[in-house]
């Protein structure tokens, strides 16, 4: 389970810095022409803060755990990511965006499984 998880936390992590950094460093009228509609009809500061919010996010799969500094923050910060893509989810279906609600279904999902599981499965000491 440790070893699963691990993988799980490094693909999230990749996941995340990488969405998360598109929307910190890409131009607003470029991301939308990349699909993220949502970006035309919110403030940039939204935009961005979003994206540090799931660089950071990122950074806290990996980091407490790898250097067994304050390991808890692993699974709080998988638990506020997960929440992060509800957010998204419910901002996709209030849109009528259907066709852009998996990605935040299935990070939501895999973010929970891995608060869930280094809360109480396989927790880092």
């Amino acid at each position: 389970m440790n070893i699963a998880l691990w993988i799980l936390q490094s693909l999230l992590a990749i996941a995340f810095v990488m969405a998360g950094g598109m929307k910190i460093v890409t131009p607003i009228d470029q991301l939308v022409k990349n699909g993220m509609l949502f970006a035309q009809d919110v403030p940039v500061w939204l935009v961005r803060f979003i994206g540090v919010s799931e660089v950071a996010g990122a950074l806290g799969l990996i980091l407490p755990a790898a250097l067994k500094i304050q390991p808890k923050l692993t699974p709080v910060a998988a638990a506020l990511l997960s929440l992060v893509m509800i957010l998204a989810l419910g901002t996709h279906v209030m849109r009528g965006e259907m066709a852009a609600i998996g990605a935040p279904i299935v990070l939501a999902l895999l973010s929970a499984f891995v608060a869930w599981g280094r809360f109480v499965k396989a927790p880092i000491e």
